[in-house]
């Protein structure tokens, strides 16, 4: 069956054969797509921005290499008004886990919420163990980026 599973409002997540279904991106409004494959095809469709994230769904790829910029890639389209749909070959790990990362940045969230409802969303949503590794290394730098953000700020006198 072809969907696009809606995370938020502005973001969704599927496989590569939804993905490029040129009914269903117009129908949800899409306008940006990470492509987070090696080979997976991008959808035909003038309008929309992409972005190829370069990774094979294998544990020992670096994908947390990639979870800064495709956060904020998102949340810029998200935050011009656009509709972001993150997608891999089965939509079930690498894109999962940058829906996540994209979760935990942008919405503050824990590793355990984020993907909690990235699951919901997709229900075979299931990073690899070297991805979800990932996750909660990415987990803590975002959780000291945060503790250094909210310190108070000392003033020299």
């Amino acid at each position: 069956m072809l969907t696009l599973c809606k995370v938020t409002d502005s973001l969704f997540i599927s496989n590569s054969k939804s993905a490029c279904n040129e009914n269903l991106l117009a129908q949800e409004g899409i306008t940006f797509c990470v492509n987070v494959s090696r080979q997976q095809p991008f959808p035909n469709v003038q309008q929309v921005q992409t972005r190829r994230v370069p990774v094979f769904d294998d544990p020992a790829e670096d994908l947390a290499k990639y979870f800064e910029s495709c956060s904020d890639a998102i949340e810029s389209t998200v935050r011009s008004g656009g509709r972001c749909l993150v997608y891999c070959k089965n939509g079930r790990s690498r894109s999962a886990a940058v829906c996540t990362a994209y979760l935990m940045k942008h919405r503050h969230l824990s590793l355990r919420d984020a993907f909690e409802i990235v699951k919901t969303a997709r229900p075979v949503a299931e990073p690899n163990a070297g991805f979800w590794s990932q996750l909660q290394k990415y987990e803590e730098h975002l959780q000291r980026e945060h503790q250094v953000d909210s310190s108070p700020k000392r003033t020299s006198q």
